[in-house]
């Protein structure tokens, strides 16, 4: 017989919801959004570490560097502390935000819930899903390349498909992105830890292949592109805002990995091994490849698989291709699918189940890339470049994301001191449907950063966009939550 009312236990700090119908029958509730059971959570420090390590060795870290010192105006050194200091700093936001994943066993949007309101949780989360699907989308395209390029390493007659081959590369890979994902956490696990070791291979083969063609000391000699005698300090500030940016979509839904880890020791330790390092060495492997890539094929080439590409033995072309296919595909799965399908689920969770979430996830994905799919199959012609889309919109639309990793704090660690109603979570008569003080404080901060792009006054409050968010945001929640305090959260019976 079926139990009425939910029970809530707790094994060695970790807390377990057995539903009852008050939480079945309930609209908020469905199986995969529903809280990890203890024994489900198996995710040790290095499978965390595997995961940091599967989604940082990535297209886009190895570009980083080149972003920095291209658009912000660092040298090569200061654009490498940058991006090392940016990811100390994320790493806070990161562990704090996947404590309450890893006690109660629950995903992002329903930790949302507590901050935003049962049914307000449903707009940041829907803003973040949409940051998901661009990278998605991005990642596929140069998975899709990658396939390509494999392609036509063995098959002689592939290379003169051209843009349509990329295309197919395209579709390839975004359809194997999303049966990895509808397989579950646990496929997403061991693809981590299995890709990890050979993405470190990679990384150490390329070093190997660049660092003859290099002089490391010419390299860290090159000044830097901004005005002569102009200060480092506001350039490098603002280089630092854009990396942080660069993660603050996973500091927000990092619950929806924590909620597998054994303990909070293992979340934070295999976090503060596995991020800082590896963003680090790769991003300082693409400057190095980068600076060597005149010498290696002839001309400055910035993205591994293009270099790649022009190596003239078809053996070592369909090797790397297939080990840059690996990397790219632990990066999408992890960090750009698992989030948009929890929020998508979260709308609807009796009508949107993972599989239906994760086809809108790859629908939108697809959406938001079909521009450049049109413009390689010769549609369209366009100056829009796939770079412009990366380094402009994503990163800077990423720093205004701030605000809800610093409400997301403050409401978990200083407003309900670490104290959740599980059960609660999943219905409508313990937390409100609309929590004000969640969007007022979200929206002042996003205002602020916006209005201030018009102002030469106040350009810094968007120059340090994610950091200026993140604390206003936080404070104004504070504020608003300590002038009137939520009504008392009732536990559910433990």
């Amino acid at each position: 017989m079926q139990q009425i009312r939910s029970q809530v236990t707790e094994r060695d700090g970790l807390f377990e919801l057995e539903a009852g119908s008050d939480v079945l029958d309930s609209p908020r509730y469905n199986h995969d959004m529903a809280p990890t059971k203890v024994r489900e959570r198996t995710w040790n420090k290095w499978h965390i570490t595997a995961l940091w390590v599967g989604m940082a060795i990535c297209v886009p870290t190895y570009t980083l560097g080149g972003v920095l010192t291209a658009y912000f105006g660092l040298t090569v050194g200061e654009a490498l502390l940058a991006i090392l200091f940016a990811n100390i700093i994320v790493l806070i936001p990161l562990t704090l935000n996947a404590f309450p994943g890893t006690k109660y066993g629950i995903p992002f949007p329903v930790l949302l819930r507590s901050s935003f309101g049962i049914l307000g949780s449903n707009i940041p989360c829907l803003i973040r899903a949409l940051v998901a699907c661009g990278w998605f989308g991005i990642q596929t395209m140069f998975g899709g390349l990658a396939i390509h390029l494999f392609l036509g390493s063995v098959f002689d007659g592939w290379k003169a498909l051209g843009g349509t081959g990329e295309v197919i590369g395209f579709m390839l890979f975004w359809a194997l992105n999303l049966w990895v994902v509808i397989r579950g956490a646990d496929s997403i696990k061991w693809l981590e830890t299995l890709s990890a070791p050979l993405l470190v291979l990679v990384g150490v083969g390329l070093l190997v292949w660049a660092m003859p063609n290099v002089s490391m000391t010419e390299l860290l000699a090159i000044p830097a592109k901004r005005p002569e005698g102009a200060g480092v300090a506001s350039y490098f500030a603002a280089g630092l805002t854009a990396m942080v940016g660069f993660w603050a979509t996973l500091s927000l839904n990092i619950p929806d990995f924590s909620r597998y880890a054994k303990s909070q020791k293992d979340q934070i330790v295999g976090q503060i091994i596995g991020l800082p390092l590896t963003m680090f060495l790769f991003a300082s492997l693409g400057v190095v490849m980068t600076a060597a890539s005149v010498k290696l094929v002839g001309v400055t080439v910035s993205d591994p698989v293009t270099l790649i590409g022009h190596i003239q033995s078809p053996v070592w072309v369909a090797l790397a291709m297939a080990l840059i296919i690996i990397a790219t595909l632990s990066t999408n799965t992890a960090a750009n699918i698992v989030s948009p399908t929890n929020d998508f689920q979260n709308v609807a969770p009796k009508y949107i189940n993972r599989t239906t979430a994760v086809m809108l996830t790859g629908l939108v994905g697809l959406a938001l890339m079909a521009h450049e799919l049109l413009k390689k199959l010769g549609l369209i012609v366009s100056d829009l470049s796939l770079e412009t889309v990366y380094s402009n919109w994503l990163l800077g639309y990423s720093s205004l994301l701030g605000p809800i990793a610093g409400i997301m704090v403050v409401d978990y660690f200083l407003i309900k001191k670490q104290q959740l109603d599980l059960a609660g979570l999943y219905r409508d008569d313990v937390y409100p449907a609309w929590n004000g003080f969640g969007f007022i404080a979200f929206g002042v901060p996003v205002v602020l950063t916006l209005l201030s792009l018009g102002s030469d006054a106040f350009s810094w409050f968007y120059s340090y966009g994610w950091f200026t968010g993140s604390a206003l945001g936080g404070l104004i929640y504070y504020g608003l939550s300590s002038m009137r305090p939520s009504p008392t959260v009732v536990k559910s019976p433990v």
